[in-house]
C-alpha cells in the first residue's frame, strides 16, 4: 500500500493503532513518518560523506534530537497564541539583528553572532520564522486578497531584515528570509498584475544590489555564469560537484563508493554540497526517490494549509511549507550550477545544527495548525 499524504490524520491513527496517544502530543502522523524517513537517509548519507566518522554521526544525531523535541513542544502551542506572539517575536529578532550589526561576534570574515559566553546565537535564524508569522498576522487582520496597503505592510516587514542580515553579510539567509515573506503573499492571493509590478521592481533594483555585493559575492555570481573560466579557484566546487553529480549514472556507485569525495575531490562535500554524494552514490534513481520524499512532505504541509481555519494558520502553514520548498530549490540548483553558489544547506540532510532546528520548529508550528483544528 502507497503512502498518500492527503489521506486523513483520524486514517492515520487508525491505521497507526495509536491514535489517542498522538493527539494527545499534537502529532501528525504522515508529516512526523516523512520527515523521520527523510533524516534517517541523511544520516545514511552523512555517514558516507563525513569519511565514515561516526562521531559525526552522533553529533547530528543529538542535534536531530533536539531539533525534534522543539518541534514536539511546538506543536502543544495553539495557533491563536502563536498568532499573538507573532508581531512580539519579530520585533526581538529585528532588534537582535541591530544588536549583531552593532557589537556582533566576528567569524570567517562575517559578523553574524551574538555571543553570551555559554551561547553563540545566529539571531538571523528567528527571522526565518519570526517573517512568515507577522506577515501573515498583516495580512490576516483584513479580508483576503490583500489590498495594496496590506501588501506594503508585509514588504516592508519582509525588508528591513532581510536589508540587516544582507549586510552581516549572509545573503544565503537573506534569500531565505526574503522568500518567507514572498511566499507568505503570494499564499494570500496576490494578483498577477501585482507579481509582475513586484518583479519589475526588483529587475529594476538589480543593479543597485549588484554594486551593494563584496567582491566574493560577484565573484560567485560570474562564477554561476561561467564555472570554466576559474575551474581551479571559484569555479572548483560547482565543476567538481557536476563531475560527482554526473558520474553517478543512473543507478550510482554504491553507498560508500563514490570516489570524488571519498578522494576529497568534492569540497564540503557533508554540508553544502552533500546532494552531490547523493547523486554520484545513488544516481539518478536515488535523486528520484530522495526527491519524492521531498515531494510527500510539501503535499502534507500544503494540504494542512488548505484545511485550516483561520486566514492567520492558513498563510503561515503555506508559507513554511513553500519555504521548505525554496531551500531545497535553491541548494539543488547551487549544486548542479543551476544558481549562483548562496551556502544554503540541504533541508534536513546537510550537516549541522541551526538550519535543522529553524525547519523542524516550522514543522511544529504546521502540526499545531493541524492538531489544534475544530472537527466538525
Amino acid at each position: 500500500m502507497g503512502i498518500d499524504p492527503f489521506s486523513s490524520r483520524l486514517d492515520w491513527d487508525a491505521r497507526a493503532g495509536r491514535g489517542g496517544s498522538l493527539r494527545a502530543l499534537h502529532v501528525d502522523p504522515p508529516l512526523l513518518m516523512g520527515l523521520l524517513a527523510l533524516c534517517g537517509f541523511g544520516l545514511m548519507v552523512l555517514f558516507s560523506a563525513g569519511d565514515q566518522d561516526i562521531a559525526t554521526v552522533e553529533r547530528q544525531v543529538l542535534r536531530l534530537a533536539l531539533a525534534f523535541a522543539l518541534m514536539l513542544l511546538i506543536a502543544q502551542i495553539p495557533p491563536v497564541r502563536l498568532r499573538r506572539w507573532s508581531l512580539g517575536l519579530y520585533l526581538i529578532g529585528v532588534l537582535m539583528l541591530i544588536a549583531v550589526l552593532l557589537f556582533g561576534d566576528i567569524g570567517k570574515g562575517a559578523q553574524r553572532w551574538l555571543d553570551f559566553g555559554i551561547l553563540r546565537f545566529q539571531p538571523s535564524e528567528i527571522l526565518k520564522l519570526a517573517v512568515p508569522m507577522a506577515v501573515a498576522w498583516v495580512l490576516s487582520l483584513r479580508p483576503l486578497p490583500p489590498r495594496l496597503l496590506g501588501i506594503l505592510l508585509a514588504i516592508m516587514l519582509t525588508l528591513i531584515p532581510v536589508v540587516l542580515i544582507a549586510k552581516q553579510p549572509d545573503l544565503g539567509t537573506a534569500v531565505l528570509v526574503a522568500s518567507a515573506g514572498v511566499m507568505v503573499l503570494f499564499i494570500a492571493g496576490l494578483g498577477w498584475r501585482m507579481i509582475i509590478g513586484l518583479a519589475l521592481v526588483v529587475a529594476a533594483l538589480a543593479p543597485l544590489v549588484w554594486f551593494g555585493m563584496r567582491d566574493y559575492q560577484r565573484a560567485r555570481v560570474m562564477t554561476f555564469l561561467d564555472p570554466q573560466s576559474d575551474p581551479l579557484g571559484t569555479g572548483y566546487h560547482i565543476i567538481q560537484s557536476q563531475i560527482a553529480i554526473g558520474s553517478g549514472g543512473i543507478s550510482g556507485k554504491g553507498w560508500l563508493n563514490g570516489t570524488q569525495s571519498h578522494l576529497e575531490f568534492l569540497p564540503e562535500r557533508h554540508t553544502d554540497f552533500i546532494f552531490a554524494v547523493i547523486g554520484e552514490e545513488f544516481g539518478f534513481t536515488g535523486i528520484l526517490a530522495l526527491l519524492g520524499l521531498y515531494l510527500f512532505i510539501i503535499l502534507r504541509g500544503l494540504l494542512i494549509a488548505a484545511r485550516a481555519q483561520e486566514n492567520y494558520d492558513r498563510l503561515l502553514a503555506g508559507g513554511l511549507t513553500l519555504v521548505f520548498f525554496v531551500y531545497l530549490f535553491v541548494n539543488t540548483g547551487m549544486v548542479t550550477g543551476l544558481l549562483p553558489v548562496v551556502g544554503v544547506p540541504l533541508p534536513l540532510i546537510s550537516y549541522g545544527g541551526t538550519s535543522m532546528v529553524t525547519l523542524l520548529a516550522g514543522f511544529g508550528i504546521l502540526m499545531s495548525i493541524e492538531t489544534h483544528r475544530i472537527k466538525k
